[in-house]
């Protein structure tokens, strides 16, 4: 089961993994990723995992083949918050994060949901449509 879920920001795109996760579900998480790029010049991510068992094979080979895709384009991702109390992806994240450097990744536990929501929405600085947000408030 891999979900959409809802985020006030629009640069974030939130979904919630458990159980099988398939290929059709995958692609609809790509989609959305692949929209908010079009329409931010950075995304962040936030994915809730709760009793994940496994991906397809469809899943897991679309899963890997995006990624390679992405290599190229990291500095579009901001941030990645994993949201989840499986220390075996926890683990996962930390390696990703000394793998790729580029973008921000940080481990909530499923209680800490809020924060890891409000930490995603955090923009860099000079990426705010609005200047003011950035501390400039003219000459």
């Amino acid at each position: 089961m891999l979900d959409l879920i809802p985020h006030s920001a629009e640069h974030v795109v939130a979904m919630k993994v458990g159980g099988v996760v398939t290929g059709p579900e995958l692609q609809r998480a790509i989609d959305a990723i692949e929209a908010a790029k079009r329409d931010h010049p950075v995304i962040s991510l936030v994915v809730e995992i709760d009793n994940l068992r496994f991906l397809t094979l469809t899943a897991l080979l679309k899963d890997v083949g995006y990624g390679l895709t992405q290599l190229d384009d990291l500095e579009r991702y901001h941030r990645a918050a994993v949201v989840t109390d499986q220390a075996w992806i926890e683990h996962i994240a930390h390696l990703e994060e000394r793998l790729f450097k580029a973008v921000e990744i940080r481990t909530f536990p499923l209680r800490d949901h809020a924060a890891a929501m409000a930490w995603a929405a955090e923009l860099p600085t000079g990426a705010h449509e609005n200047p003011e947000e950035d501390g400039y408030h003219g000459a």
